[in-house]
């Protein structure tokens, strides 16, 4: 595929359709299994450019994938016995690979050299760093990436604080580190943010104790490999269900998807506008809470984003403001500054998706105020961002059909997270005939 696609208005999207792996699980099932001598399989694994960075960077250290059937086998020596790189860890695009592994590489007695692409690059690492370097670790005084980090002297203290931001990837860098401290560790956080590094550690042996907003991790416990059955990405699910609840018609399934409750804050949003989503068949998968969704089009209003929905919805806010351009009246969304340190500041960028399809869009430094009309196809740039791409596809889609297609560019940028979103959206249309 070009770097270039055209996506048409149209509908109603009808059919079943099973998203790719939960992104998130897919980075961590790796990464602790890694961390434990032994073999473990991991079922439907997100196979995307951001797990294969994080696997080539495990490779490097000596750690062995296989393919195996619908599995991927992981076979470790564990992290004891892991070996210097013989190169840099290239992370490419993947903030989750630079930042989860910095905090294992904290506890290995050698040099790290971690970067990444232009994109990468740009986003802050003192975030990741700082707490390093307060536990022992020798780090790097660079701001971003390029940097290095350094365990050749041990970690003589665990972590004892508050975080700065609520964030799954700085809190999981110093939970990795904490396992390999001297001391035992206290972690804060000032707000909700994913927990799978902490289910996944706990299921494996390691002693983590949760307690509202405080993490206590205790160093020295012996992991244990643990097979990980990885649930559809709500990530991916949201593009089909905010295209799904806004063209008139549309009535779609989505089976076995995460909705672990620090994930699913994009479900309660759309509940809150109007959508019809409904959880199927809630259970629990290798320790995370699963459902089949279903949802079906309708009238979507207005709404507010803001508190600890920032954090459960943020990789999802893109996309709702897609929904919030097709809503009836005013949507607004207030205290998302960190969408502007993603793999693209997704304020400016998605402010200008939606201007470029002639919505009203007032964007603010830490959000947006959208006022809900009927964009027009356009021509918009993803900038590179994954997310931004896939949100513009489902504007295309439900967009005024007398206006005419959506050129997208940079629609190659999918590949970091959903590979086959451009062949599921063909799908799903297909389906909806």
């Amino acid at each position: 595929m070009g770097d270039e696609i055209v996506v048409a208005p149209g509908g109603p999207l009808r059919g079943e359709l099973r998203v790719p792996g939960d992104k998130s699980i897919s980075h961590r099932a790796l990464i602790c299994n890694a961390l434990a001598e032994g073999e473990a399989r991991i079922r439907g694994l997100l196979d995307s450019a951001d797990c294969r960075s994080t696997m080539a960077c495990l490779s490097q250290w000596g750690v062995e994938f296989e393919i195996d059937a619908d599995n991927l086998l992981v076979r470790s020596p564990g992290q004891h016995s892991f070996r210097p790189a013989p190169g840099v860890l290239d992370c490419g695009n993947s903030g989750t690979s630079i930042r989860l592994l910095s905090g294992v590489a904290a506890g290995l007695p050698f040099r790290s050299q971690f970067d990444g692409d232009d994109s990468l690059r740009g986003r802050p690492m003192r975030r990741v760093l700082d707490p390093l370097a307060s536990m022992g670790a020798l780090v790097d005084d660079a701001d971003t990436a390029p940097f290095w980090v350094d365990g050749s002297d041990g970690l003589r203290q665990g972590f004892d604080g508050n975080l700065a931001v609520a964030s799954g990837q700085v809190k999981s860098c110093i939970v990795f580190a904490a396992l390999q401290a001297d001391q035992p560790s206290r972690i804060v956080e000032p707000g909700p943010s994913r927990d799978h590094t902490e289910r996944m550690l706990g299921a494996m042996g390691a002693d983590i104790e949760v307690d509202g907003s405080c993490i206590r991790v205790r160093p020295g416990a012996d992991l244990a490999t643990s097979d990980v059955h990885v649930p559809g990405d709500i990530s991916a699910a949201a593009f089909w269900m905010i295209a799904a609840a806004l063209i008139p018609g549309s009535d779609i399934g989505l089976p076995n998807v995460g909705v672990n409750p620090t994930r699913s804050g994009v479900i309660d949003v759309l509940r809150s506008m109007g959508a019809v989503v409904e959880l199927h068949n809630q259970r629990d998968v290798s320790g995370e809470p699963v459902a089949d969704i279903t949802v079906r089009g309708s009238q979507l209003y207005g709404t507010r984003i803001d508190g600890d929905l920032i954090v459960t919805a943020l990789d999802e806010l893109p996309a709702l403001a897609v929904a919030a351009a097709f809503a009836e009246g005013i949507t607004e969304i207030h205290g998302a500054a960190e969408l502007r340190v993603k793999e693209s500041d997704r304020i400016e960028t998605t402010s200008a998706s939606l201007t470029a399809m002639g919505v009203e869009v007032e964007e603010w430094p830490d959000g947006m105020r959208i006022v809900g009309g009927q964009p027009r196809g356009a021509t918009v740039d993803s900038h590179g961002d994954h997310r931004l791409a896939m949100s513009a596809a489902v504007a295309a889609l439900a967009s005024d059909p007398e206006s005419g297609p959506t050129t997208i560019r940079g629609a190659s940028a999918v590949e970091i997270s959903y590979p086959s979103f451009w062949s599921d959206l063909d799908r799903l249309r297909h389906d909806g005939r």
